[in-house]
């Protein structure tokens, strides 16, 4: 399989840096398309005044594209969809009976944006860790993800989670919602594009899950309400796509999406796209993230 990625910021003029895992499609001559996509990604850097981690797969060639793949950007609340393959992998080789078992948790323990665990008869009658993944993932409940971190071992656990997947970086340090507090320079709570894509190319195309679990998590993925302004919106109108996003409130306005994106034909693509502002104060602009998904899926030739 042919492996396409580029060093953008050894593109005439760019400057900054890429990130260590990122390497030319060949020593000398990149492809074309690869390049254009590079040059288009750092113009919208620049106009956004911010920084684009941004790392996208086709699993059916290999092909990847990679900007920024491997710096590291605020997890936020993307690390939800793996905290969730996580409880399925749990359920089904070491806790049977994980999915269906109802979990509780206080009043006290609710935090900010929590629309389904804030319910009182929730919070009086609990939820099954599976009721809880679906919260989690598709509304990102902050409070289901504390619920659920619990029964892996916390931020620690999650951490060793991502290690048994592959990726040397990622990392969990807090719970909601002190995880969210970042700035640059920040690593705690942190991965890299390139690493998360890969984490969720296994858990939601490959091997990393039972099949069943797989299922299970890509419908989780499609059902999610949060993402349609993001990389949902950057791509045709006739893909499935199932994401989970990570919020763009606070100090430089990070904001993100992970995403597997079904086409009508062909397989799959995995994208993730991170960003974040220069200025404390900014808003983020979900369309900043839309716009990469686009540039993306087009220079794998898939749009």
């Amino acid at each position: 399989m042919l492996a396409v990625s580029a060093v953008f910021a050894a593109v005439a003029g760019l400057g900054g840096s890429a990130g260590a895992d990122t390497r030319p499609a060949s020593a000398a001559h990149p492809l074309p398309g690869v390049l254009d996509v590079s040059r288009q990604l750092r113009e919208l850097e620049i106009s956004y005044r911010g920084r684009i981690g941004a790392f996208a797969i086709d699993t059916g060639t290999g092909k990847t594209i990679s900007y920024r793949g491997g710096e590291r950007f605020p997890s936020r609340s993307t690390f939800k969809a793996i905290l969730c393959g996580a409880i399925l992998a749990k359920a089904r080789t070491a806790d049977p009976g994980l999915l269906n078992r109802t979990l509780h948790w206080t009043a006290q323990e609710v935090v900010r944006d929590s629309p389904i665990t804030e319910r009182p008869e929730n919070i009086e009658n609990g939820m099954t860790a599976e009721r809880l993944c679906h919260a989690a993932i598709t509304v990102s409940d902050n409070t289901a993800g504390n619920v659920l971190l619990k029964q892996i071992g916390g931020p620690a656990g999650l951490t060793r989670y991502y290690r048994s997947l592959g990726d040397p970086a990622g990392r969990l340090d807090r719970w909601e919602p002190q995880l969210n507090e970042w700035k640059p320079g920040e690593k705690r709570d942190t991965v890299k594009p390139a690493s998360m894509a890969r984490s969720l190319q296994k858990l939601t195309v490959s091997g990393a899950l039972h099949p069943q679990d797989r299922q299970r998590l890509n419908g989780w993925l499609r059902a999610s309400t949060t993402g349609t302004e993001r990389i949902r919106k950057g791509l045709p109108p006739n893909w499935v796509v199932g994401d989970k996003t990570g919020g763009a409130a606070g100090a430089y306005a990070p904001g993100s999406d992970i995403a597997v994106a079904w086409p009508p034909s062909g397989a799959p693509l995995i994208i993730a796209v991170y960003t974040n502002r220069d200025d404390p104060a900014a808003a983020m602009d979900n369309s900043v993230i839309a716009r990469t998904a686009t540039l993306l899926a087009r220079g794998l030739g898939r749009a």
